[in-house]
């Protein structure tokens, strides 16, 4: 015997769906913000480590672009710089005095300068060189180089496919 679903309770289950979608609460965003293009270009260019696209994919996997974002661990700000690595790496991108984690006129530089670095650290290791840099900043350089590559951390290699992914969505518009 074939149950049958009243129509009402479908149409109205088909309309919320399409409003939702409609408000964008289900699309995923696939840009970056305008007033960030800039900061990822000029990051890229004068680091040359990760390119523009791969740096906002960081920004969005890391905060979802939020300047303001804080995690459990500590991270601050859009690149999510745990305080030990700010202190190290940390710079006055727009030259006010601070050196801001929260700013992303400085932590986006801080990042690619941060990636310069890591590429340095991971350069004598086998496979693609951006992925290495990625798992870096994630895991740390001392887990890429004790595992002789990508760690087996799963979050890591989560993190690596995430900005993979958005990287080439954002490439278009980068």
């Amino acid at each position: 015997m074939i149950r049958r679903v009243p129509a009402r309770p479908v149409a109205a289950a088909l309309l919320a769906l399409a409003l939702a979608a409609g408000c964008g609460i289900l699309q995923r965003p696939h840009h970056v913000p305008d007033e960030l293009i800039p900061l990822f270009q000029a990051a890229a260019t004068a680091y040359g480590t990760l390119t523009a696209a791969q740096l906002a994919a960081q920004a969005r996997v890391e905060s979802k672009f939020n300047p303001k974002a804080v995690s459990r661990a500590g991270a601050r700000g859009i690149m999510q710089f745990l305080p030990s690595t700010w202190a190290d790496f940390g710079v006055d991108g727009n030259h006010d005095g601070v050196a801001d984690p929260m700013d992303p006129r400085d932590a986006i530089p801080a990042a690619a300068a941060y990636e310069a670095k890591l590429a340095q650290l991971v350069a004598h290791l086998p496979g693609d060189r951006v992925s290495l840099i990625l798992a870096a900043y994630n895991a740390g350089p001392d887990a890429v180089r004790a595992a002789g590559g990508i760690p087996d951390i799963g979050e890591t290699r989560r993190y690596v496919a995430k900005v993979h992914d958005w990287a080439a969505t954002f490439s278009d518009q980068l």
